[in-house]
């Protein structure tokens, strides 16, 4: 049997979701998007996934009715910018939530994330090169009732005549070591049977490496630790046909860190025949120098972390 390709590698370039509390806040001062200068160390990296983290109030101040033309064009910068990479997906990164409420909520919420996908699904249908990460880390509601909301984006987006590939999350923050607890309440059960008309999506997941698997924390656990969280969810998407991307995951630059993220990448690229793609968290303008998972260089240096990305970005494996 033929050698599946490995992952496609990628980067989550943040800023745009920054100050969330100002809503919808001033570019420039609140929040920020990537440039050339931004993009350029994971372009060179040999990167072709970038997430690009958005507010949905910027982009669509009230529910239901138009976009902000003027946020509009800063995204259509953006996109342009990014096209470097092979894919640039636009994540509405509001955790199931709008204006401070959850979707489910909200008598009208499904609704009102299936407006938001159908208008931007207008615009950015003809470039096929812009995906749609249709929820950034949904939390708070049952599986079930999250996958009928993506079940109504889903179709809107199709009816809307665009076929970009869609970014599919499941609810409890979309955690790999957590997809398949709780049994029929599970994210496992609600999205096993998920499909979409178009056949161009994959199932969106995060895992990060400390205890509680939050990325709050200095310290991780050990690469065993780090395969067995992520074993349950590769056999279900290996068992139910999808293709599964894990869309944030990072690490601080200390030692013992730095080998589990290697077991990580390592996990994703053994597993390439259902593991599509991978978004490490994170780039961007604004981190710094003190944000201890950043992957953005300082003055030019590279941070710790990047010569074991770059190796997976590169080669797909240390073979």
């Amino acid at each position: 049997m033929a050698c599946a390709e490995p992952p496609l590698s990628g980067i989550n370039l943040a800023g745009g979701e920054f100050n969330s509390g100002r809503k919808p806040g001033i570019f420039g001062k609140d929040y920020i998007y990537p440039d050339t200068r931004t993009a350029a160390p994971f372009v060179a990296m040999g990167m072709k996934i970038v997430r690009v983290p958005i507010l949905w109030e910027r982009i669509q101040p009230v529910p239901l009715q138009p976009l902000s033309a003027a946020e509009q064009a800063r995204l259509d910068k953006v996109v342009a910018i990014l096209a470097p990479f092979r894919i640039i997906i636009l994540d509405i990164h509001n955790y199931g939530a709008n204006g401070g409420q959850r979707l489910d909520q909200s008598p009208d919420g499904s609704a009102k994330l299936a407006d938001l996908w159908r208008r931007l699904a207008e615009h950015y249908r003809g470039n096929r090169q812009v995906a749609f990460g249709l929820m950034n880390e949904p939390n708070g509601m049952a599986p079930a009732r999250w996958r009928s909301m993506v079940d109504e984006s889903v179709v809107a987006i199709r009816k809307a005549g665009a076929r970009n590939m869609l970014f599919v999350p499941g609810s409890n923050w979309t955690g790999a070591h957590s997809w398949i607890a709780g049994g029929r309440a599970s994210n496992a059960a609600a999205f096993q049977h998920f499909r979409d008309p178009a056949g161009n999506y994959a199932i969106e997941m995060h895992q990060y490496l400390d205890s509680d698997s939050s990325g709050m924390k200095a310290q991780c656990e050990a690469p065993p630790v780090i395969q067995r969280r992520m074993e349950a969810a590769t056999k279900w998407l290996r068992d139910n046909r999808h293709k599964g991307f894990l869309g944030e995951f990072g690490a601080p630059a200390n030692a013992a860190c730095l080998d589990s993220l290697d077991a990580l990448l390592k996990h994703l690229d053994a597993n390439a025949d259902v593991w599509m793609g991978w978004a490490y968290w994170a780039g961007g303008p604004w981190w710094g120098a003190n944000y201890p998972m950043s992957l953005q260089p300082v003055q030019g240096k590279a941070r710790p972390q990047a010569a074991i990305v770059a190796k997976y970005s590169q080669t797909g494996a240390a073979r």
